[in-house]
């Protein structure tokens, strides 16, 4: 049964208070979480884990309790194993949780609620928030500046061999345990749950060490491996193929029936991109390409940056206002335009705050004249968008007007935004799985990043 909260503890707060004081801005933070209205969102999603969740079986976590700890999670970057360690053994964030003298939820406890929360909940938590920001004068909403980054999903360099040596290993092992399951013994077994991750690992080491050379002779020999790795992963293929087909419908290999169907067309998808590349010598375009069997959805972003011409994960977009909050992001699909991005975020803003911003600013990338147009329509008195390239003499006159000049230097400062979310929060790297936990990974950091800006903000004020 799904429980609200923990009792106060009067007796655990006496103590707490004694032995250590709470961190200002964690203090803060700890009052903005007492909004009601953020906590019946996180309780709706948590409602509909099952039919009942609500009316019957045991007393649940508190969702109190999975608020207060997966906002602990994100603001310090911690892993959930971390995240219980820490709240274990401190009486601060044991306060803070309000878990008071209660055991702490375990780490897979609390990851089975933080999957019950949909991105969609996270986009309405974090509008709440930019809203009680705009209450308690961190914003005022008059300035938006506006820019794109990469998150990296987490997954290895991809390459076509270790990609193929790992949709055999994957096949095999899911072959494996349908093979307990059935209790498929004999030539038949033999025949249909042969692991071949042996020999695609070995292949797969051959090609490895010929791309390390130079000469013809090792060329030929990545080839040779190469033909072998795939007809290696061909065989896995069928096999997959012909248990999948030969599954029978019960409950007992619904599951594995589920992971087949959803693998086998991925690994298909690695043999024939394989083959395009390395026997016909063609360059297959990034959008047929795939680049991780585990986090199929991820994209091949070339932004030419220095160190990393090419990231693995999705462009990110994000909106700031003075104060340093973040209202939106929003990921977009493969690698598209910057300047389609400039008139969601006036609009965003507009709805969200009533009114246009004073000020808007986007890089070079975002400027066209209909960007510009639109903003004035729209009532931003200051639209900053640079024109890339040769200035006539009446643009380069209009780029020196002082108030121009000042919102470029305002607008540097999301740079660095992006760079503290990235370090402090996370946002350089997903760590949760699949397109959903891409979601839910950005909207944590976002908010974990506005929790911390409102807290630093407030706890000065109040100073």
């Amino acid at each position: 049964m799904l429980r609200d909260r923990y009792e106060i503890d009067k007796v655990f707060d006496e103590i707490a208070a004694k032995v250590s004081e709470m961190d200002p801005v964690l203090a803060q933070i700890d009052k903005l979480l007492d909004d009601e209205t953020l906590y019946q969102m996180i309780h709706h999603d948590l409602a509909q884990r099952h039919e009942k969740t609500t009316q019957m079986g045991r007393p649940s976590t508190p969702v109190e309790v999975v608020l207060r700890m997966l906002a602990v999670k994100h603001l310090y970057n911690w892993s959930y194993a971390e995240s219980e360690g820490q709240v274990r053994d401190s009486l601060v964030l044991r306060q803070f949780c309000r878990v008071y003298f209660e055991t702490v939820p375990d780490d897979t406890t609390l990851l089975r609620w933080a999957n019950q929360i949909r991105p969609e909940t996270l986009v309405q938590f974090n509008q709440r928030l930019s809203q009680l920001a705009y209450q308690l004068k961190v914003t005022r909403g008059r300035k938006l500046r506006t820019d794109g980054t990469v998150v990296e999903t987490n997954i290895a360099y991809p390459s076509d061999s270790k990609l193929l040596a790992d949709g055999v290993r994957v096949l095999s092992r899911t072959l494996k345990r349908i093979q307990q399951v059935v209790d498929e013994t004999g030539e038949m077994a033999f025949r249909w749950f042969r692991d071949r991750t042996r020999s695609a690992r070995h292949q797969a080491r051959q090609i490895q060490r010929a791309a390390r050379q130079r000469s013809q002779n090792a060329k030929e020999e990545m080839r040779t491996a190469y033909q072998r790795l795939v007809d290696v992963a061909k065989a896995s293929l069928r096999q997959g193929q012909t248990v999948l087909a030969q599954l029978p419908d019960a409950a007992a290999v619904s599951s594995f029936k589920a992971q087949l169907a959803t693998l086998l067309p991925h690994v298909e998808q690695v043999i024939d991109q394989t083959m395009r590349r390395v026997f016909g010598g063609e360059s297959v375009p990034a959008p047929e390409k795939l680049v991780s069997l585990f986090e199929p959805h991820t994209d091949i972003i070339c932004r030419k940056k220095p160190g990393k011409e090419t990231e693995f994960g999705h462009k990110v977009w994000l909106d700031e206002v003075e104060g340093g909050i973040i209202t939106r992001w929003q990921t977009l699909r493969g690698n598209p335009p910057d300047a389609d991005q400039w008139q969601p975020a006036l609009d965003h803003h507009i709805q969200l705050f009533g009114r246009p911003p004073t000020q808007a600013s986007g890089d070079r990338a975002l400027y066209s004249p209909a960007n510009e147009a639109y903003a004035r329509e729209r009532g931003v008195a200051h639209p900053i968008l640079p024109k890339p390239g040769r200035k006539s003499p009446q643009r380069r006159l209009y780029e020196a007007q002082p108030w121009f000049k000042r919102g470029r230097r305002y607008h540097a400062g999301i740079e660095g935004r992006i760079s503290v979310t990235k370090r402090k929060h996370g946002l350089d790297r997903c760590l949760y799985h699949g397109e959903t936990g891409f979601e839910r990974w950005l909207g944590w950091g976002v908010i974990a990043n506005n929790l911390t800006k409102i807290g630093m903000k407030v706890a000065t004020r109040d100073a």
